[in-house]
């Protein structure tokens, strides 16, 4: 009997110990790693005014959320050894190249098979150009827009947690961003009638509008090679991301890609 009771004490200690751990676990902060690169060895490469802004509106949705934010623009910080540290990774109006070596892309390429979240705004679909494995997790690659312009962007799943509580329709003015290498795995969220833009003539010098799908996605996410992604193509003028509806899509993007229900 005594055997009996000392391994009832035994197990039990264990299994508080496990459920101690766990809950350690569910209170511990989740880090979100906010990346800006724009590097083309020309320097010849556009870099946008947002930047700033895209950030700072980063780090107050993370102190409202519950989520810490860095941000760099050093690629540097693809180690495996620095990655560890985040659940999610931002790449917030990155452009053109956005790693330094192989290595980077590697660390880079494991954090996602290990199941970290991606976001990519706006013209982080110009980053990494010579990359399939970029564009498969970002969803896309960015090859044109036509000259900034409102135009009328529809919700495609209102149920997906990033555009939760939008109208159905929205005005909005940015650059209407074309993509190509559509990833087929993709759900689209927000899209808007390309046959209803102006100035295709920009897009027709790259290529032909006709030859990208119907209604335009604008933002979508899907779960890609371990890790879970999000893309919205929307951001260009710095002053949208103190707009409520560009902020709460990024917010709660951010939020669903590193499986933060309880932070919503």
């Amino acid at each position: 009997m005594r055997g009996k009771r000392t391994r009832l004490v035994f197990v039990m200690s264990v299994w508080m110990s496990v459920v101690a751990g766990i809950a350690a676990q569910g209170t511990q902060q989740p880090h979100v790693l906010v990346y800006t690169r724009n590097y083309t060895p020309d320097g010849k490469g556009y870099v946008h005014d947002n930047i700033a802004a895209s950030v700072e509106a980063i780090r107050k949705m993370g102190a409202e959320s519950g989520f810490a934010v860095d941000a760099s623009d050093d690629p540097a910080v693809f180690t495996d050894a620095n990655l560890k540290r985040y659940a999610g990774l931002v790449f917030a109006n990155s452009n053109n190249e956005a790693f330094a070596s192989d290595e980077q892309r590697a660390a880079f390429k494991r954090f996602i098979e290990a199941g970290g979240g991606f976001v990519g705004i706006h013209s982080a679909s110009g980053s990494e150009r010579s990359w399939p494995y970029y564009w498969s997790v970002l969803g896309g690659k960015f090859v044109v827009h036509p000259r900034m312009q409102t135009f009328t962007v529809s919700v495609a799943d209102p149920k997906f947690a990033a555009v939760e509580g939008l109208p159905a329709q929205f005005e909005w003015t940015d650059e209407c961003y074309f993509l190509d290498h559509l990833g087929i795995d993709i759900h689209p969220v927000l899209t808007t009638d390309r046959t209803k833009l102006t100035d295709l003539e920009t897009v027709s010098a790259k290529a032909d509008p006709a030859s990208f799908p119907n209604p335009l996605p604008l933002a979508w996410y899907h779960e890609f090679d371990g890790g879970r992604e999000f893309y919205v193509a929307l951001g260009h003028n710095k002053e949208q991301y103190a707009n409520p509806i560009l902020y709460g899509i990024i917010r709660r993007g951010i939020l669903w890609s590193i499986r933060a229900k309880q932070l919503r």
